[in-house]
Formats: structure tokens, sequence, C-alpha cells
């Protein structure tokens, strides 16, 4: 059979486009100019001969057509990125595209992952540590390590790893502090993408954190621990992320009340990519890696049943795909969106 096809360049450029409402970002995204984004959809418009966009010195926004042609382009581009994908995955070499946050994937993950080479030869892995916004397939990854709470709809989460937040600092700094109690006096050290830390850790501990405190925001994890290094404040301090630092004195807790964070990390795939071999037996090595750091942070007396993890998670057969309480259903109300997003 012979189809009728716009060109496909075009599609992806008005899949972006429209997803953001933004040509500007779809040029970022793909890696092309916004003069190309736009000459690219006038392209698909012409071919159409429909109009997809309203565009003004606003902005943009879609036309009624748009809006229905949005989600067929975006579903159709999916299962080319699902099918090549399986298809890249089989045969005698396989690689695993992880999605990891920065800081799991340099303390966690890579100092580990020899081990994981060794034991399958045949996996090859790659490793992203962008920032930016996840969509299983489109993006290439299968499979995601995130922390949160487990609920990113149309996607299974397996639990690894929950941590224990402590407030460290520099030891000179704490020298200079004298007393825990002077500890609101000192600077306080906010992750922007994860400033509900502090806020847990003084809800949990009752210790309030004054407004009249000097506070230095930074954007990654491992950029506070560093600040508080040198003496410029005091962060919240991630057990075991932050083990390695408080073994070699580079920073000490300024603080004796330690809590559970009420946040883990997780393996996060479209559920049917479980089934696959690479990512089965990635996933049981994970979890047997991780076991002696759980349980060193289970003897703290801080973890609750719940959040204790020794052995793996029955994973998901092929007939076991449906949502178990870690995943959502779709945008259209049922079923799985394949297309579902991780932060």
């Amino acid at each position: 059979m012979s189809y009728r096809l716009p060109p496909l360049h075009t599609l992806r450029l008005f899949e972006s486009a429209g997803r953001q409402l933004s040509f500007k970002a779809a040029a970022k995204e793909l890696g092309v100019t916004p003069s190309a984004v736009s000459h690219g959809v006038q392209t698909l418009e012409d071919w159409l001969g429909a109009p997809l966009f309203h565009r003004s010195r606003r902005g943009i926004s879609l036309t009624s057509g748009g809006e229905t042609y949005l989600p067929a382009v975006a579903n159709a581009l999916a299962l080319l990125a699902g099918a090549a994908s399986q298809l890249t995955s089989r045969g005698k070499g396989q690689r695993l595209h992880i999605s990891a946050a920065p800081t799991f994937a340099s303390r966690i993950l890579l100092p580990r992952l020899q081990r994981f080479r060794d034991r399958q030869p045949e996996i090859d892995v790659s490793i992203d540590t962008n920032h930016r916004l996840v969509e299983f397939p489109r993006d290439g990854a299968d499979v995601a390590i995130r922390l949160g709470h487990g609920n990113w709809p149309g996607l299974r989460a397996m639990p690894l790893l929950t941590e224990i937040l402590v407030p460290v600092c520099s030891p000179s700094l704490r020298e200079r502090l004298g007393t825990e109690a002077a500890m609101d006096d000192a600077p306080i050290i906010h992750v922007t993408l994860a400033s509900q830390d502090w806020q847990a850790w003084s809800g949990a501990t009752g210790v309030p954190i004054s407004e009249r405190q000097r506070i230095l925001k930074v954007d990654t994890i491992q950029m506070a621990w560093e600040a508080a290094a040198e003496g410029l404040g005091v962060a919240i301090g991630r057990r075991p992320l932050i083990d390695r630092e408080l073994a070699s004195g580079e920073l000490v807790t300024c603080s004796s009340q330690e809590i559970a964070s009420n946040t883990r990390y997780w393996l996060v795939a479209p559920p049917d990519a479980f089934v696959r071999t690479d990512v089965s037996a990635f996933y049981e090595w994970l979890i047997e890696e991780l076991a002696p750091m759980q349980q060193r942070l289970g003897e703290t007396g801080l973890l609750s049943d719940d959040l204790r993890l020794a052995t793996p998670v029955q994973l998901p057969g092929l007939s076991d795909l449906e949502d178990t309480g870690t995943t959502g259903a779709g945008e259209g109300g049922g079923g799985i969106d394949q297309r579902s997003n991780v932060t």
C-alpha cells in the first residue's frame, strides 16, 4: 500500500512546537533554528492545505485543526520511536538507555557500573543526566531514575532507595556555630529543584528556619554540598549520597536530628519495558547494589517498614501490565499513555 504522507521531518517540528506552543522552544529541543521550525511548519500547513497555528505578536496557539492533528501526530511518532527502540534492543548487542538524576548517577550508579558490565557484557549502557523532561519513548530513554513519590501517570515506578536528611556544613562553620541551637544564625543553602527539603526537615524536627536567615540558592544538590564545603552555609545532606563527604570530614553534620525523606529514588519506565531482559537484569542488579546501603539506613530506626527495601519487587509479566498504584491512566482517561513525562 502506498501512503500519502507529508514530509516526515515537518511532523517532528509541528509536534514539538504544538506541545510547547513555541517555535523557539521547539528549535532548542530539536537543535535547529526558530526560523527552520517556522518554515517547516509552514511547509506542513501548505501540504495539508489548512492552518495549524494562529500566529500573533504575543505568540502562537493551535487552531481547531491543529488541536485535532497534534495528538494523532504525537501518537504516530511515539509508535515509530517505540518500534525503533524495540528493534535496536534485539540481537547479540543490546543498548540500555538510562536517564538518571545527576547526583544519583555520579555517586551511586557510575562507581558500581563496572560490576553490571561484568555480569551483563552483552548490554551496552548509555547514561543521560540532562535536567529536561523525559518523554517515553520519544526521547530515546528506556528507563529513568528519579527522585519523587512514584506517581508518574502512565508509567510503572519500582522503588530503589530512601534517603535520610540531615543538615551539613563545613567543619570551620560548625566550629563557629558552636552549638546546635546557633544554627538559626547560619546562612541556609537552598536547592531550587529540591526546595521542599528544608521545609520537610524543619516540619519533622520542629526546628524553625528563620526568615531572617541569609539564603544562598543553587540549582543542583551537588553544588549545594560544594557550597557547604566552602563554608558558605548549611545545606541538607542526603544519606547515603553524602556519606563520602561525611566520612572524609569534608562536611560534618550540624544537627543531631535526622529524618527519613518523604521521597525516594525510583526506576521508572513504561509498564511493558520491565518484561525486557536488559531492563529486568539492570533492575535486579541495582537492587542488589543498593540493599546494603538501605540496610545501614534502616539500622538508624528512621525508616518505617514500607520504606525499607532489601530484595527486588516482583516485576510485571506480560499479562500483568495494568496499574498497581504506581502508574496512572493516560490522557484519554484509560489505558497507558506511552508518552508520559518523568521530571
